[in-house]
C-alpha cells in the first residue's frame, strides 16, 4: 500500500492498519503475551525501540502517546499557541529519549488500560481527521504551523505507518516466541 496522499487514503489506511493491528494482537497465543520481547539475537534490529519495548502494553502505550503529540499539537496551533509538533525539550535528533519518557512513564498501566487508552486515541484523531478538509490535510503550508509540511503526512505517520511498525514488531517476537 503507497502512503496516503488524499483524505479518502489516509481514513482508509488508517482504519485498515488498525483493524490489521487489532486482528494480529487478538491471535496472540498467552504464551506471546507473557513471553517479555528480546530482540537481542536479531543483528539487524538496531534502531533503539528494539531493546525498550518488552511487551505489548509497551507498543500500544507508544502509539497511544503519539497520539497525544498529534492531537495536543493541533489543538494548541488551532487555538492560536504555537508549538512544535515534539514538546520541548525533544527535536528530531533527540525524539528517541522523549520515547524512553513515554515507557517510562507507563510502567504502572496495565495492558488492558493500554488498549483502552489506544482505542479512545485512535477514535479521536480519526475524528480529527474527518474534521479536516483535503486541502488542509494535503496542501503544503496549509498552516503556518506544519514548518512547509503536509498536515496529513503527521496523521500518517501516528496512524497507518505506526500501526505498520508495531505489526512488524509483534510479528518478529511472535517469530522469537516460536523459534524458542
Amino acid at each position: 500500500m503507497s502512503r496516503p496522499v488524499t483524505k479518502p487514503e489516509l481514513l482508509s489506511a488508517a482504519v485498515k492498519k488498525y483493524e490489521e493491528m487489532n486482528k494480529l494482537i487478538s491471535s496472540l497465543s498467552e504464551k506471546e503475551l507473557e513471553t517479555a520481547f528480546d530482540f537481542t539475537k536479531m543483528k539487524s534490529r538496531k534502531e533503539a525501540h528494539w531493546g525498550r519495548d518488552k511487551n505489548l502494553r509497551d507498543i500500544l502505550i507508544h502509539l497511544y502517546e503519539w497520539h497525544q503529540l498529534l492531537l495536543n499539537w493541533v489543538s494548541a496551533n488551532e487555538k492560536g499557541e504555537e508549538r512544535p509538533f515534539l514538546p520541548a525539550p525533544y527535536n528530531w535528533r533527540t525524539y528517541g529519549e522523549m520515547n524512553v519518557t513515554f515507557w517510562k512513564k507507563h510502567q504502572n498501566t496495565t495492558l488492558e488500560e493500554a488498549k483502552w487508552m489506544l482505542e479512545k486515541s485512535h477514535s479521536e484523531v480519526m475524528a480529527l481527521a474527518e474534521r479536516l478538509t483535503d486541502e488542509e490535510l494535503f496542501t503544503k503550508d496549509a498552516f503556518k504551523w506544519t514548518g512547509g509540511n503536509m498536515l496529513g503526512s503527521y496523521f500518517v505517520s501516528a496512524t497507518s505507518s505506526h500501526y505498520d511498525w508495531a505489526m512488524k514488531k509483534l510479528k518478529a517476537h511472535r517469530k522469537n516466541c516460536t523459534e524458542k
